[in-house]
């Protein structure tokens, strides 16, 4: 068994005045402790284990963390950089590489394209109409219930088509149930109040009313010459009724505010900005156009075309309303066509149905006004 080998008097470092650690740098190589496993050291056996700094011999310039005595700093806390391609423990996690075949900003490349949503259009139409249905048929229940009663006199169905009121009394029915039930149901639909889906916009109408108001006076002197060229016959339905007792001035109050605000809420509130949608849609689809952006207010923009056409197509059935109540005659159908037409000019040019329902009011307004001077007050309605 061999043994650790005895230091002589000429190997002795101190005697020799050399440092202990000089002899590691020395040519000759160092005894190994054990030269064989089988024999163990007869002397003990230095311990193999380093021994464990304490965190109070290092600062932290000498890379110890402080705050975690068991972890030593990283090179980035150090001042120091971190080699290129090696991860330290403050870098984030590496994001992950995507596919070829879905690109990470497919979204934001290709937008999805949304078509503007422009209301009213013909099927909001269609939805008054049936609105409209049900106001007129309780209209007629509650007509049939008077009539049993003999109210204001009236027993048959023929003398309530002109009796004051029944004509009036039916017609504010029907426009009040049509008008509540919209309330209730298109902003459910419009994410908008009923006012704003139809752009009534009455700060427009205010701000304009001297120019609306000789809009209307113009009207009312083309319907004074109308009345001389293409006079009317003179027995009309609406003579007979203003012939009743008291019934000139419930006209004249009827005709100055249901009337217009009604009429314009359907033909130029509903029926005419859902033709020129039509119109444009029909464009758009024939020529391959892009629809017209929503302006500021997400009101919709219609093309000139289609607000001539659409003008059009509305104030033939606005006429035609109204025809029973003058015979059906083509001077007071022509004058009514022309003056449909001036609304929706009011309308389309100003974007505002406030501006039509003014004008419209302002037109009555007169003609009862002239007629109200001209009959002394309505006591003299042969003048008429």
């Amino acid at each position: 068994m061999s043994s650790l080998p005895e230091l002589g008097p000429e190997q002795n470092p101190e005697e020799d005045g050399r440092p202990a650690n000089d002899s590691a740098q020395s040519n000759e190589p160092l005894p190994a402790l054990f030269t064989s496993t089988d024999d163990p050291p007869s002397g003990p056996i230095p311990s193999q284990e380093a021994p464990v700094p304490h965190p109070s011999d290092f600062s932290l310039s000498e890379g110890w963390d402080s705050t975690n005595p068991d972890r030593p700093l990283d090179q980035e806390a150090q001042g120091l950089e971190a080699p290129q391609g090696v991860m330290t423990p403050s870098d984030p996690a590496p994001l992950p590489i995507p596919q070829p075949d879905q690109p990470l900003f497919q979204s934001f490349s290709q937008p999805e394209f949304h078509p503007p949503v422009r209301i009213p259009h013909l099927g909001h139409v269609a939805i008054l109409g049936v609105f409209a249905l049900f106001g007129l048929l309780c209209a007629g229940l509650l007509i049939r219930s008077a009539l049993h009663f003999h109210l204001f006199g009236v027993s048959g169905l023929q003398d309530a088509v002109t009796e004051i009121h029944y004509a009036l009394g039916s017609e504010a029915i029907l426009y009040l149930l049509m008008l509540g039930a919209s309330l209730l149901f298109f902003p459910l639909i419009w994410h908008k109040g009923l006012f704003a889906g139809v752009h009534w916009n009455g700060d427009v109408a205010l701000r304009l009313k001297k120019q609306l108001f000789l809009i209307a006076s113009i009207c009312c002197a083309l319907a004074l010459a109308n009345g001389l060229l293409l006079p009317g016959p003179k027995d009309a339905p609406i003579e007979k009724i203003f012939r009743a007792p008291g019934a000139a001035w419930l006209l004249f109050a009827f005709g100055v505010t249901f009337a217009p605000f009604f009429e314009e809420l359907v033909f130029r509130g509903f029926l005419l900005p859902a033709l020129c949608t039509a119109c444009d849609w029909i464009n758009e689809k024939t020529t391959g156009m892009p629809p017209r952006p929503l302006d500021q207010n997400g009101q919709p923009q219609w093309s000139l075309q289609a607000m001539v056409i659409s003008s059009i197509l509305t104030s033939a059935p606005f006429a035609a309303m109204h025809a029973a109540q003058t015979g059906y005659t083509w001077g007071p159908f022509v004058l009514l066509v022309g003056v449909s037409l001036v609304l929706c000019w009011a309308r389309l040019s100003t974007r505002s149905l406030a501006a039509s329902v003014f004008v419209h009011a302002s037109y009555n307004f007169l003609l009862f006004s002239l007629m109200l001077l001209g009959t002394s007050g309505f006591r003299h309605l042969d003048r008429m």
